[in-house]
């Protein structure tokens, strides 16, 4: 069933603002983030804060590689390289996913609801969208949880001058997976699939108690190195 030409223009007017906050400064984003619109929000900021420690895992692979004394771990080094680069890449994408996700749901409930197949078209509208807003988030706190997995190895042979910055990386993950969690705890009771819903909070539960642990270990890891 198409889409309603309204719904569509809407959307599209969606997209054109994601491609603006992605592509804004810092200071821009943040104060959209502040403002009162919906989006960006939550979900658009746990993508960054996973994209953050991203970063810096691939901070800590650059510096290393070249410096002497680290050639014995300097194809290690190039290896997570490319696996950071890649997940910064996708959770960087993903605040814009997260804004058009959250709108097409708005855009659902803006649907007309005078007949009753206005009522079902509008519902089954709603609930694709949270779907939607349940999955990105749910990729999200996965692909955190793969930057975490990242910054252990980064932290474990890293240059010592700069292990630091793994730690804060494994501590940006872990709350950018956090921070997803709660985007996917606060749309999956609305869902309909009850069962996609309650598999999704499984996951979720798991995902964060294995990296909670996880998160910690890293952390221990770069602190005894600091002395």
């Amino acid at each position: 069933m198409p889409l309603p030409n309204r719904w569509s223009a809407e959307l599209i007017r969606t997209m054109d603002n994601v491609t603006m906050v992605t592509q804004s400064s810092v200071e821009k984003f943040l104060d959209d983030l502040a403002g009162a619109n919906p989006t960006p929000g939550g979900g658009s900021a746990a993508a960054i804060m996973g994209a953050m420690g991203a970063a810096l895992v691939s901070m800590v692979c650059n510096v290393t590689i070249g410096k002497k004394g680290y050639e014995a771990v300097e194809a290690e080094m190039r290896a997570v390289r490319a696996e950071s680069e890649r997940l910064r890449l996708r959770l960087t994408a993903m605040v814009a996913e997260d804004i058009a996700a959250f709108d097409s749901i708005l855009a659902a409930y803006k649907l007309p609801k005078a007949t009753d197949e206005d009522k079902s078209r509008r519902a089954a509208a709603i609930q694709a969208g949270l779907r939607r807003a349940t999955e990105v988030p749910l990729d999200c706190a996965r692909v955190c949880a793969e930057v975490i997995a990242l910054a252990r190895r980064a932290s474990e042979h890293g240059y010592l001058n700069v292990i630091s910055d793994g730690g804060v990386g494994v501590l940006a993950g872990f709350t950018g997976l956090r921070s997803a969690a709660l985007n996917v705890y606060i749309n999956a009771p609305a869902l309909k699939d009850r069962n996609f819903a309650e598999q999704a909070s499984a996951e979720l539960k798991k995902l964060v108690e294995y990296c909670t642990d996880e998160c910690e270990a890293v952390y221990t890891i770069v602190r005894n190195k600091l002395g």
